[in-house]
């Protein structure tokens, strides 16, 4: 069969199964793992365990776990099954999967032992069946005698549709409630070939996975491409903090990794720029062009040897990357590549990889599909970016009104997002059409670009910027844990009387936002200079894709 005909998840696993048996396919770090040939019979089990139950085709079931081998094990057999799988991300709070399970009358849940300290505080009373994902131990059923058996294999033949709902993706999304994401076989299969045309996998490549699996950009690149193409995925027992995360790049030494730019800002500001600033030496050639370059290239090295020297491909998407940071890493020569896409659309419709990037741009579309500037600006080309081919969505799940607000009857997708294409048919993103404001005047003022400028003032974290009566405001989250460390350095005398601590602490703030006025409308137009800033004392509430949930802060 050709691999690119496949529309089928029974397909897609059979083929991956015979072609790379031997092969590592999933499992944690420095741990035992699964290799095609048991990752094939596991799901055949997983598939059994599942008959035993009762839980049939076209009934709902949720996995709500961190990543882990059997994650994508039960994901397979619920595909291959014909049994809808509805993944929920692992931060989702107690309310949110209440909501999920009723939204989308859900039969069963899989969920991480984690995660079950969350089911004191969810009515899942209309759930028949919980088993818990790790060990695929009986939680709840009716029938408690069932038990899974790991040599036990489907007698069943399934021939799910691959134009019917097989994933309900539930979106934390940026600018309100979630809604049911239907994605078909077909859709996410499709763009398992679509994103593979942009970077070609080989079965040599090891993925580290960072981001959740229930997320479609680290599901569908992170995950099902590196199982289409015969490669490896591993796992983390524990968050990817730097304690974690450091010993298992050093001990892998991965391929390939996907990240949100909020990473490798964080790498930039709290490891790179440091580090070029503790040398008197390094921080006079940092000021100059020129040799910047020069920096960059020799701290781009160290930060290869950071990520265990063989990094092809360090994916960046699920929202815009800082302007600064891209310039060092274009300096630095690391493998970075940006990709756009949305939960509706499976998710890539644009990108590049490592070889080809642009500064500040994207990439061009995916194969296979269709995109255009809808009602662009004359004098700018600006317009909302629309979306058509196999990758695209069923619909929202029971909201008709909001699925033809979005599709088109001739089957284009309102992305939401504003974009702009260059001469040689590459898009880059301007922000969300929802977030944009407009001036007194008519014009478009874009809040992620001065965003982007407020972030690179000294101990800015984050910011949000809104209208409010006419005015654009900035909210800033400053670092005060940093500050906190530079007022014990310069009054050693307070000792650790914190409240004298935080009273200077405050008052650095006052400063450092008179001078953040200054900063950003010295750097901006004139009509996206900032009047207000408003310091805002903890972290923004964000999305898993790290992308601040903005309409909180209205």
């Amino acid at each position: 069969m050709q691999r690119d005909k496949i529309n089928s998840f029974s397909a897609f696993i059979s083929e991956s199964v015979k072609n790379y048996a031997n092969n590592k396919a999933l499992g944690f770090i420095n741990e035992e793992y699964l290799t095609y040939s048991e990752m094939g019979q596991k799901i055949s089990a997983v598939q059994a365990f599942l008959e035993k139950l009762g839980i049939g085709e076209g009934d709902k079931v949720i996995i709500y776990s961190q990543n882990m081998p059997t994650w994508g094990v039960v994901y397979f057999a619920l595909q291959c099954s014909g049994i809808v799988a509805v993944p929920v991300l692992p931060d989702f709070s107690p309310v949110e999967l209440e909501n999920v399970i009723k939204h989308s009358e859900s039969k069963a849940l899989f969920i991480s032992e984690n995660l079950q300290y969350k089911l004191k505080d969810t009515d899942a009373s209309s759930l028949d069946i919980i088993v818990t994902i790790d060990d695929l131990s009986l939680l709840k059923a009716e029938d408690t005698s069932v038990v899974f058996d790991e040599n036990a294999t489907s007698k069943k033949a399934y021939t799910p549709k691959e134009n019917e709902l097989a994933v309900l993706i539930y979106t934390s999304g940026t600018t309100g409630n979630s809604k049911g994401v239907m994605l078909s076989q077909k859709n996410i299969i499709a763009n398992v070939v679509q994103s593979g045309a942009v970077q070609k996998i080989t079965e040599d490549f090891r993925f580290l996975s960072v981001l959740p699996l229930s997320h479609t950009y680290e599901n569908t690149i992170g995950f099902l491409l590196a199982i289409y193409s015969g490669a490896s995925v591993t796992y983390l027992r524990k968050p990817p903090t730097a304690s974690v995360l450091l010993p298992a790049l050093k001990s892998l030494r991965p391929t390939i990794i996907l990240t949100v730019p909020m990473i490798i800002e964080k790498i930039y500001k709290n490891s790179i720029l440091p580090g070029i600033n503790k040398k008197a030496f390094t921080r006079v050639l940092h000021r100059f062009r020129p040799t910047r370059k020069l920096v960059h290239r020799l701290a781009g090295k160290k930060l290869m040897e950071t990520f265990g020297g063989r990094i092809q491909f360090f994916g960046i998407g699920g929202a815009k990357l800082d302007g600064k940071v891209e310039r060092f890493l274009r300096d630095a020569k690391f493998p970075y590549a940006i990709g756009y896409g949305l939960t509706e659309t499976s998710p890539l419709i644009a990108g590049s990889n490592p070889t080809t990037t642009r500064f500040r741009a994207i990439g061009p579309k995916v194969i296979n599909c269709e995109l255009k500037i809808h009602d662009p600006n004359p004098a700018t080309g600006e317009g909302e970016i629309w979306a058509k081919g196999p990758n695209v969505m069923l619909g929202y799940y029971k909201n008709p009104e909001e699925t033809k607000r979005v599709l088109t009857d001739d089957g284009w997708f309102k992305t939401g997002d504003l974009g702009v294409f260059d001469k040689d048919g590459w898009l880059s993103h301007k922000g969300r059409l929802k977030n944009m404001i407009v001036g007194a005047n008519g014009e478009n003022i874009y809040p992620e670009e001065i965003e982007s400028i407020i972030n690179n003032f000294r101990h800015v974290v984050e910011s949000v910027v809104i209208e409010k009566k006419g005015q654009l405001v900035a909210l800033v989250h400053f670092n005060r844990e940093e500050l906190e460390q530079k007022v014990r350095e310069m009054r050693s005398e307070l000792g650790d009387r914190m409240d004298e601590i935080s009273q200077h602490v405050d008052e650095k703030i006052d400063e450092l936002s008179v001078e953040l006025k200054d900063y950003i409308n010295s750097r901006v137009n004139k009509f996206s200079k900032v009047q207000q800033f408003i310091s805002h004392p903890t972290p923004f509430i964000k999305t898993a894709t790290q992308k601040i949930k903005r309409y909180l802060y209205h």
